[in-house]
C-alpha cells in the first residue's frame, strides 16, 4: 500500500475502523478528538495529510455529536490540504427522514447531505442507505454498498440452511426489492412481504402476510432495527401463519428504547446484525454480529486505486 492513502477514525465506531485498516494492511492515521468542558468538539490531525487521499470512518448514529464530529474532521482535513476527502459512513443517520410526506416537516436526509458537501467531502462511501434516492441528494459521487454479500454468506453456513424450506421475508413493501435480491442469490427461494402501516413514528401495525410461509424457515431481512416493533410484529405474524422458525438479519442495530427486551421475548430465534454501529453493552437478546470491515476495506482500496467497485454491489 502506498503512502498516498490515509485512513482516520472518529469516535463513533473505532473497533470497525481498526478491522478495516487491518484488512487493508495499513495503520490508522493519528488524530486527536476531544471535548471541551462545555461539550464543544475539538479535532487536531496529528500527521501530514497534504496531497493525500483521506478516508474518514464515522457512523452518524445518535447522539448528534457523531455527525458534528464527522463534519469537523472533514473541515480539519480540508484546511490541512488533503487532496481528496472521502467520508466513509457505515450508518447514515437521519436517512429515514428522506421525504416530505406530510406538511411542515423537513427532509433531514437531504440536509445532512448538504452539510457533508459544504464541509468539504469530495466523495461518500455508505452502506445500506435507508432509501436509495438519498444518493441523489448529493452533488458529489456516492458509492453505495450493500451488506447482502455478508448476510448471504452467513445464512449459507447455518444449520437451518435448506433451500426447500427457506423463505425470505421483507418486513414492509419498501424492502421487497432487497429481499428479492437476497432470495435470488440463494437459489431463487421464495419471498413473502409483510403488509403494515405506521400510525405514528416508531410504531407499526401488521395488516397481512403476502406470500406462503406455512411450514417454512422464515428469514426476515431489513436495513435498520430501532425499537424492534416492526421486526417483532412481523415475526409474530409469520408464526401465526404457520412458519416453523424465524430468524432476522438486519444491517444497522440502532436498538433504542426497550428493543433488546422485545427481541428477547419474541419468536425470533436469533438476530444477526453487522458492526456498522457498535452493539449496546446491556443488550441481553440473542444477537450475533458479523463484520462488514472487509467489504468496506476492499471498497476503500478500490476507490483509492481508481478501480471499479461495482462488483461489490448486489
Amino acid at each position: 500500500m502506498d503512502d498516498k492513502v490515509k485512513v482516520f477514525a472518529g469516535t463513533s465506531n473505532p473497533e470497525l475502523a481498526k478491522k478495516i485498516v487491518k484488512y487493508m494492511g495499513i495503520n490508522l492515521g493519528e488524530i486527536f478528538v476531544t471535548r471541551f468542558s462545555d461539550g464543544e468538539i475539538f479535532v487536531k490531525v496529528l500527521e501530514n495529510v497534504r496531497g493525500k487521499d483521506v478516508f474518514l470512518i464515522q457512523s452518524t448514529h445518535p447522539p448528534a455529536e457523531n455527525l458534528l464530529e464527522l463534519l469537523i474532521m472533514i473541515d480539519a482535513m480540508k484546511r490541512a490540504s488533503a487532496r481528496r476527502i472521502t467520508a466513509v459512513i457505515p450508518y447514515y443517520g437521519y436517512g429515514r427522514q428522506d421525504k416530505k410526506d406530510e406538511p411542515r416537516v423537513p427532509i433531514s436526509a437531504k440536509l445532512v447531505a448538504d452539510l457533508l458537501s459544504t464541509a468539504g467531502a469530495h466523495r461518500i462511501l455508505a452502506l445500506d442507505l435507508h432509501a436509495e434516492q438519498i444518493q441523489g441528494y448529493f452533488n458529489i459521487p456516492v458509492d453505495h454498498l450493500y451488506a447482502a454479500p455478508v448476510i448471504i454468506e452467513h445464512i449459507k453456513r447455518q444449520d437451518f440452511y435448506n433451500i426447500d424450506e427457506l423463505v425470505i421475508v421483507s418486513p414492509d413493501p419498501g424492502r421487497a426489492k432487497k429481499a428479492r435480491a437476497i432470495a435470488k442469490r440463494i437459489n431463487n427461494v421464495p419471498i413473502a412481504i409483510i403488509d403494515k402501516r405506521r400510525p405514528a413514528p416508531n410504531m407499526a401495525e401488521v395488516m397481512n402476510v403476502v406470500g406462503e410461509v406455512e411450514g417454512k424457515v422464515a428469514i426476515l431481512v431489513d436495513d435498520i432495527v430501532d425499537t424492534a416493533g416492526t421486526l417483532v410484529g412481523a415475526a409474530e405474524a409469520i408464526i401465526k401463519k404457520g412458519a416453523k422458525r424465524v430468524f432476522a438479519y438486519v444491517t444497522h442495530p440502532v436498538l433504542s428504547s426497550n428493543a433488546c427486551e422485545r427481541i428477547k421475548n419474541s419468536p425470533i430465534e436469533k438476530l444477526v446484525v453487522t458492526d456498522s454501529i457498535p452493539l449496546r453493552d446491556n443488550c441481553s437478546a440473542d444477537i450475533e454480529v458479523v463484520s462488514v470491515a472487509e467489504l468496506l476495506g476492499e471498497a476503500i482500496l478500490r476507490i483509492h486505486e481508481e478501480r471499479s467497485v461495482s462488483t461489490l454491489f448486489v
